[in-house]
């Protein structure tokens, strides 16, 4: 973890700045939140600060924030494969795949054991297709798809491959799956568990979800705001 007090030149230069974003939180308000501090502390007017991947209101863990020069290396740093902990809750869907909107369907559980969901989590071992979800930022005919969704309109949403190089089951508690993965740039872990649901013969949908790592950045190296206040001239 950064312990060294940052000079205005250093910023400038160029941070490659690790936090661990708090749930509820918004990727850019984290990004707008550390754009401030650093003005705010070593008086500059402008200073370019970006962040290289987007992490859900919803979910926790690390976001890395890139400041002044570096943040020319946002897109190598996207480009990593990233590590998630979280929670499927089995027996139910929503329309945004997590807990953003209510649940609408309903399925049976009763028929899934331990043996059916380790032996599940081999379909999604690999290369796999998998549908974003509309409730998502991704854009079609310039317009964003969740702007479909909240205006009930229907949109194709065309399917994409990602890449999965890891799927444990850390705990296994009904209707709770705890898991671990470790998967490519553009994978959606909540339209994984839609699929997982259908994979079980029922339904699920994402009920927690932090980010543990990007590339070799782990989240056990990251600061909170408050730390890194600590950090500022």
């Amino acid at each position: 973890m950064q312990t060294k007090i940052f000079t205005p030149e250093e910023f400038k230069e160029g941070q490659i700045l690790l936090f661990d974003k708090p749930l509820g939180w918004t990727s850019f308000q984290l990004v707008n939140k550390v754009r401030w501090l650093i003005r705010q502390s070593c008086k500059i007017k402008k200073i370019k600060v970006g962040h290289a991947g987007t992490l859900d209101p919803l979910a926790s863990g690390l976001l890395i924030i890139c400041t002044g020069k570096f943040t020319k290396r946002i897109e190598e740093l996207q480009g990593q494969e990233k590590e998630y902990t979280g929670t499927f809750t089995l027996g139910g869907t929503t329309p945004s795949y997590d807990l953003e909107t209510k649940i609408d369907q309903t399925f049976p559980i009763d028929h899934i054991s331990e043996e059916n969901i380790q032996e599940a989590t081999k379909n999604f071992l690999g290369e796999i297709s998998q549908v974003p979800p509309v409730f998502s930022a991704l854009k079609k005919d310039g317009k964003r798809l969740y702007e479909y969704a909240r205006n009930g309109e229907d949109v194709e949403i065309p399917s994409r491959k990602v890449s999965v190089s890891a799927f444990e089951i850390t705990n296994f508690e009904m209707p709770k799956v705890d898991f671990r993965i470790a998967c490519s740039k553009g994978t959606y872990i909540r339209s994984l568990a839609f699929d997982f649901g259908k994979a079980l013969n029922s339904g699920a949908h994402l009920s927690a979800l932090r980010r543990t790592k990007i590339g070799t950045f782990n989240v056990e190296d990251s600061l909170d705001l408050e730390s890194f206040e600590k950090l500022l001239p």
